[in-house]
C-alpha cells in the first residue's frame, strides 16, 4: 500500500487555505508571520500533519488480508509487545505516546507480525482518543481474522495531562479491548497479562 505523500498538493486550494489559517494562528499567538524563522512555518506544518495524520489515507483492515495457515497446527497466544504508539488527542491536537501490547490466539490462520503494528500506527495517525484507539485496533483484528481471540492493551502518556492543564507528568493511562477466549477464559487472560508484565519488568 502506497504511503501518503508528506510533499503532495501544497500548492492546492485547500493547502493555501490552510497555510494562511496557520498564519493566523501565529499571529493570534502573539508572533510575527513574517518574520525570518516563521515565514515558512505554514509549509513545515502541513508537510508534518501530512505524517501525523497518515492513517486516513490508510485502510487497516488491507494489512489484514494476507494470511498464512501453514503453522504447524498453532493454536496458542500470539503477542507482539511494546509496540510505539506515536498519536494526537483529538480534543487538544497534543501528542499522546506509549505503548502497545497486541495479542491473538488463532483460529487456523496467522498474520504477518508486522501486520499487526501497522494496524497500530494507521488507528494512530488519526486525531484520537486513547479509548477509541484501543478499541479500533482489537474490533478490526477480531472482524478480519476471526480468531479465538484477541487482546490489546495501550500504555500512554497525554501532553494535554502531563505538560498542561493538571501537569502531572508521570502520569500513565491504560486501556484494554478483549474479545473471544480472552473475556471468556480467565487462564489465557492470564498468560497475556503475565507476558506482558515480564516484558515490562
Amino acid at each position: 500500500m502506497k504511503p501518503i505523500d508528506p510533499h503532495a498538493n501544497l500548492r492546492s486550494a485547500k493547502a493555501r487555505r490552510a497555510k494562511a489559517a496557520v498564519r493566523e494562528l501565529l499571529g493570534y499567538l502573539g508572533d510575527d508571520p513574517d518574520r525570518e524563522g516563521l515565514i515558512e512555518t505554514p509549509t513545515r506544518v502541513l508537510k508534518a500533519m501530512a505524517e501525523h495524520f497518515a492513517g486516513y489515507h490508510v485502510d487497516p483492515r488491507a494489512y489484514l488480508e494476507k494470511t498464512f495457515e501453514d503453522v504447524g497446527g498453532y493454536d496458542e497466544l500470539v503477542l507482539v509487545s511494546d509496540i510505539e504508539v506515536h498519536s494526537h488527542c483529538e480534543h487538544h491536537m497534543v501528542p499522546f505516546v506509549g505503548k502497545a501490547h497486541v495479542g491473538y490466539i488463532p483460529a487456523g490462520r496467522v498474520v504477518g507480525l508486522s501486520k499487526l503494528a501497522r494496524v497500530v500506527d494507521a488507528f494512530a495517525r488519526r486525531l484520537q482518543v486513547q479509548e477509541k484507539l484501543t478499541a479500533q485496533i482489537a474490533n478490526t483484528i477480531q472482524e478480519v481474522l476471526k480468531p479465538q481471540g484477541v487482546a490489546v492493551v495501550l500504555e500512554c502518556q497525554h501532553f494535554c495531562m502531563c505538560h498542561r492543564g493538571v501537569r502531572k507528568p508521570g502520569a500513565w493511562t491504560t486501556t484494554s479491548k478483549l474479545h473471544g477466549v480472552f473475556l471468556e477464559n480467565s487462564a489465557s487472560r492470564l498468560e497475556l497479562l503475565t507476558l506482558i508484565g515480564r516484558k515490562r519488568g
